[in-house]
């Protein structure tokens, strides 16, 4: 299969993106949201099939130097196991590789695919999340 990337906002359908991300799953972000985050985001990527379909993507935020953080890598449910999140996971590090430091937080139960990259579980993260509740039944936060 052909695959294209780009690493350009001009050509991006937002709900084709917010269709991925509901897919994939990664949850109901809507496409203003998606325009949001990515038009902040220093790097991203995407990944279409010769007839266009977007079918991966995934985007870094990023001050230049110092910390670079990897979120929101979503690759279509068909799509999974071909290899095309281990592309953007490669080509997004490869954007940032002058950071001293790359983080990210994994869907539970994902976290053995960003250890292939050479992430470890980082010990001392803290996080506040809009709907705590909900994140600590997702198992991205545990009890206080």
């Amino acid at each position: 299969m052909h695959i294209s990337w780009s690493d350009t906002l001009d050509d991006i359908d937002w709900a084709e993106l917010e269709a991925l991300y509901r897919a994939a799953p990664l949850g109901n972000k809507s496409a203003d949201h998606l325009r949001t985050v990515f038009t902040n985001s220093r790097y991203r990527w995407f990944a279409r099939d010769a007839a266009g379909r977007l079918l991966a993507a995934g985007r870094a935020l990023a001050d230049g130097a110092d910390c670079a953080y990897l979120c929101d890598i979503a690759v279509l449910p068909g799509q999974q196991g071909t290899g095309l999140g281990r592309e953007v996971v490669t080509r997004l590090l490869a954007d940032a590789r002058q950071h001293q430091k790359i983080i990210l937080y994994s869907v539970p139960g994902k976290e053995g695919f960003y250890r292939r990259f050479g992430f470890l579980r980082l010990l001392t993260a803290m996080a506040i999340f809009e709907d705590r509740e909900a994140a600590i039944r997702r198992g991205h936060l545990g009890e206080a």
